[in-house]
Formats: structure tokens, sequence, C-alpha cells
């Protein structure tokens, strides 16, 4: 937290040279496997007060083990996600871990379902394994303009691949 307000007065400064939307990110809940967190309150309130039309990219703290079961998503980290957020007028964008993002469908889909304001923001770390499968199952179960990639080699290139193969499949 000690870098948000900080942060924010040199945005702050350069937003006459910003031309481009800008998104600001902060891990605010607990989420699977992960425990820390920056206070929702606190940075919401400090971020808004700068930007009020910016968009919050709300994230939950994660960790991802390859040798174990990792938990999703669960209703109770949605829930409390939504609560938080229903009040807000900006567009809100939540980053989702892709190991855990297709067994936490019903819940994440529930969450996009709450207001046209919200999107995925599906995300991989370095190390993390998962099938591509379960990104196009996503993409094929939501509206294009609600779910976002950020993703690592070779996953990034494979789920092109397999868009275009779909594509040309139809």
């Amino acid at each position: 937290m000690e870098a948000v307000l900080p942060s924010m007065k040199i945005l702050d400064a350069m937003k006459d040279h910003l031309h481009q939307p800008v998104w600001i990110n902060a891990d605010i809940l607990p989420g699977p496997g992960g425990n820390s967190r920056v206070g929702a309150r606190e940075f919401l309130q400090i971020v808004t007060s700068f930007f009020p039309d910016v968009t919050l990219s709300l994230a939950w703290t994660t960790a991802w083990y390859p040798d174990r079961s990792n938990e999703g998503y669960s209703w109770e980290m949605v829930k409390e996600m939504e609560d938080i957020c229903k009040n807000l007028s900006q567009p809100v964008t939540f980053p989702v871990r892709a190991p855990v993002v297709r067994q936490s469908w019903p819940q994440l889909q529930w969450l996009l379902q709450m207001s046209d304001r919200y999107s995925l923001t599906v995300w991989s770390g370095k190390d993390d394994i998962y099938p591509v499968e379960d990104l196009l199952y996503i993409r094929e179960h939501s509206k294009e303009d609600q779910v976002f990639y950020d993703l690592f080699e070779p996953q990034k290139s494979q789920l092109k691949q397999a868009v275009k193969q779909k594509g040309q499949a139809k």
C-alpha cells in the first residue's frame, strides 16, 4: 500500500501524456492458495480519487503447484469480490489464473453476469501447466469482449492456433 499513493501522484502528473487506456491492478483478496493482499477499500479510495474512470484490475492472490491438486476460485471468493465491486462505476477486469480457470467456470461465469462492466483477464505464471482446451472452453462460453489473455509461450501460440483451427472448421 505504501506505493499506491506515490504511484498515483506520478501517474496523475503524466496524465496529459497518456493516450491509451490505463488499467490499475492490485490483489485485493486471498484466492486459490494465496493469502497476502492489498487493502481493498484503501486501494480503491486512493485510485478512484485520482482516476475515477480508470479500468480497475482487481485480483485474488494465488499460488499454484504443479505436483498437487490446486483449488479453484470458490463461490465465497467470487461473491466477496462482487460485494466489493458492485457499487463501483468503473470497468473492472478480474485477473484469473489459467490453470484453475476451467474448474472455476461456474463461479467466474456468475461473476461476469453480475455486471456488463466486468471482464476476466486470464493470466499464467511462467511455469504454469494447463491444457489449451481449458482456454478454448472459456472463450467459447463467454462474450468476446469479456475475456482477455495474458499468457506466456507456448500456450499463447497454441491458443491462437486452436482458435484459428476452430474458425476454419465452421
